[in-house]
């Protein structure tokens, strides 16, 4: 692993900052506000490939990577307008598709995922459920005539539905064990159109500014054809886990953006305000909680990149390690930033002019979602440590 980026890479990084720095914080503030949607900074994404860079070449994408996926998420976000539905769409739904997904799925969906004019939600979290996958009940089971499958159940905080085309549903195959704690999981994934009859939403009242809203979703004996399971009755759990990974590594750059963006607020701000004779940045009590964070952001950037790199390089055993572990750090230090450019802000740091108050509930739930920081923490004690499975 080579830690200096490839021309290409740093290309691909200044052209991605350049063309979101156009937008910024006051955009994706003003989205969330009006209810709008972030439609012109994704369209362009897209129409100028960052969306896609990860899809296969033949489809239409960049052919690249992960590591090159993380760099559009992060730079972004580092702009100060994230697009969280790049976690969901090219990072999940992409990934699961161009994997496991048939020829036809392939066919149907990754170019457009590439050039950005697709969306897909993606549906695994249930009210019930919590943390514990093995306990979902979203069942899929086979339509009476034969031909295609019935869905029923409900999914809980699923982003995006409302902008999206369709959504990756993780269903549970009827006949599946469900009332164990470590029960065997049977996995069916499949492609949910939106306008699916029997297929319901409502949205989730949050506490977070973002243009991309949570739902509660509801299949009700919802009908889809055979060509809506992906991977196969028996391919499901190798279908869920390619998504996964993904999933951590570019949340995980989406933080360390968003960080980048708080401490360089924070840093100008520190660099101009003077309250006696000297700017306040050059009193340690502001300067070295600033600086803290930087190094803190820069820890959890190596370890996002390895992350990546280890997907990428196809050691999806080391990649599992490295993703949980760029996720718990990149969370936790933007969620540092975030608080030390605040508070170097003093009582401005909580008004939205300044930019940094309204990062607040963003970073925050980082910490919570897709996994929280105490199954992270599990996961490396059980795997890595080798300790004793505690829940």
């Amino acid at each position: 692993m080579d830690l200096r980026e490839t021309d290409e890479q740093q290309l691909l990084r200044k052209s991605v900052a350049r063309m979101a720095g156009k937008y910024g914080h006051d955009y994706l503030i003003d989205k969330a506000r009006t209810g709008g949607k972030t439609t012109e900074l994704w369209a362009e994404a897209g129409a100028n490939g960052y969306l896609g860079v990860a899809v296969p070449a033949e489809y239409g994408g960049g052919g690249a990577g992960m590591v090159e996926l993380s760099i559009v998420a992060e730079e972004i976000a580092a702009a100060g307008c994230p697009l969280l539905l790049i976690v969901v769409s090219p990072a999940i739904a992409a990934t699961v598709i161009a994997t496991s997904g048939t020829v036809d799925q392939k066919e149907r969906w990754l170019p457009r995922f590439a050039d950005g004019s697709a969306k897909m939600s993606f549906a695994i979290t249930e009210p019930d459920a919590g943390s514990n996958s093995h306990k979902i009940t979203t069942t899929a089971r086979r339509d009476p005539d034969g031909r295609g499958w019935r869905i029923s159940g409900t999914k809980y905080y699923i982003s995006g539905v409302d902008e999206t085309e369709a959504t990756l549903v993780v269903t549970r195959l009827e006949g599946a064990q469900k009332d164990s704690t470590q029960g065997t999981l049977r996995p069916a994934m499949f492609i949910v159109p939106t306008d699916t009859p029997g297929m319901t939403y409502q949205p989730i009242e949050m506490a977070i500014q973002s243009p991309e809203k949570q739902f509660t979703v509801f299949f009700d004996d919802a009908y889809l054809p055979d060509d809506a399971l992906v991977g196969g009755e028996e391919a499901g759990l190798a279908a869920l886990f390619a998504g996964l990974n993904p999933e951590r590594i570019t949340v995980a750059a989406y933080s360390n953006g968003l960080a980048r963006y708080a401490l360089r607020k924070g840093t100008d701000y520190a660099k101009d305000r003077t309250v006696w004779k000297s700017p306040i940045g050059a009193h340690q009590a502001i300067a070295h909680p600033l600086a803290k964070a930087h190094v803190e952001v820069e820890l959890a950037r190596m370890a996002t990149t390895r992350a990546a790199w280890f997907y990428d390089a196809g050691d999806m055993a080391a990649a599992a390690e490295a993703a949980n572990i760029a996720k718990y750090s990149a969370a936790e230090a933007a969620i540092n930033a975030v608080d030390a450019a605040v508070q170097a802000h003093g009582g401005n740091g909580m008004a939205v002019e300044y930019g940094v108050g309204t990062l607040i509930g963003a970073v925050r739930t980082a910490r919570i979602a897709p996994v929280s920081r105490e199954m992270i923490l599990n996961f490396i004690a059980q795997h890595t440590l080798g300790l004793p499975r505690s829940y």
